[in-house]
């Protein structure tokens, strides 16, 4: 197996909402806030749903690897009630072998209420369910070490169980990337982060706001310097700005595609990633690998929803 995706198994509710009504429920636009499932519930009752999509960041990374040509796995928790199975069905349309043998757990499983406003931004409100239950119990050190990578995302990472299967992960495996994920994650874990960027991962993908946040600065120059300095892959995307690389002394930058027609900026990063390590993989070098992630993530935010 090419690469193994670890991540929350969460089933996408997309919606379309207004900007009052982030600001009525008091909601940071473009960021993701964990809920529970009474708010859940609540929000849902005013919403109408566009689309209900099996979804979670690593595993639309995955997908779009999959879709690829790429033979990859994924591993993440779900229960076995009716989204549990919708959830493991779309896997297995895309060809993505799901390695989790799913059964009956006290929490359902998880879901994403995705709110795009007219400006094509995703905001994220999040019932994990089982899904943030995941243990080391969930994972097999077999698994992990049949894939030439894993790869892990920072909305996963928390503290006990969770910890646990990560460190698992990281310790069975031959090479682990990671996506740092949002903002909120970063503020939430900035100490375990720093921590695992200096000296557990391979890869790192992070957008700007993501990176300059881990290093408590205001100034990108300084996000590259900090990369060089670690001697990883780190790839930092920026939006209209493009995508840059930074591996060592060396440093690739591509630009953004122009003209596009944004419908929803929801698994922009997803894609980028599926692409760039696609590109990884398959022995590109690293200006191929930003372009394939460009690629990629310029056609996901053309279409409602996080699968191309």
């Amino acid at each position: 197996m090419k690469i193994l995706g670890i991540g929350n198994a969460i089933v996408d509710v997309l919606c379309k909402v207004s900007d009052e009504f982030l600001t009525k429920h008091s909601l940071t636009k473009s960021t993701m806030k964990l809920i529970d499932k009474e708010e859940f519930k609540k929000l849902l009752t005013s919403l109408k749903i566009v689309e209900t999509i099996s979804g979670g960041s690593v595993a639309n990374s995955i997908v779009g690897l999959s879709q690829l040509g790429n033979q990859v796995g994924f591993i993440g928790k779900v229960s076995s009630d009716e989204l549990g199975q919708k959830y493991e069905d779309g896997l297995k349309k895309e060809k993505v072998k799901y390695l989790y043998k799913k059964k009956q757990e006290e929490l359902p499983t998880g879901s994403c209420l995705i709110l795009i406003t007219p400006d094509s931004e995703r905001t994220m409100c999040t019932f994990l369910g089982t899904a943030g239950k995941i243990n080391d119990n969930d994972i097999k050190g077999e698994d992990i070490k049949n894939a030439e990578m894993v790869f892990l995302e920072g909305y996963l990472w928390d503290e006990g169980d969770p910890k646990k299967a990560f460190d698992k992960a990281i310790a069975h495996s031959k090479k682990v990337a990671m996506s740092l994920s949002d903002l909120f994650c970063v503020e939430r874990h900035k100490p375990h982060f720093k921590e695992l960027v200096k000296n557990k991962l391979d890869i790192i993908f992070a957008n700007e706001q993501e990176i300059l946040s881990l290093i408590d600065s205001k100034r990108f120059e300084e996000a590259i310097s900090f990369s060089r300095g670690i001697k990883k892959n780190v790839i930092i995307t920026r939006g209209q700005k493009g995508a840059v690389s930074i591996n060592e002394d060396q440093v690739v930058e591509v630009n953004a595609q122009s003209n596009l027609k944004i419908k929803d900026l929801t698994g922009a990063g997803d894609l980028f990633a599926a692409g760039y390590l696609h590109g990884v993989i398959n022995q590109l070098d690293a200006k191929e690998c930003l372009i394939k992630g460009t690629e990629l993530s310029s056609k996901i935010i053309q279409k409602i929803g996080a699968r191309i």
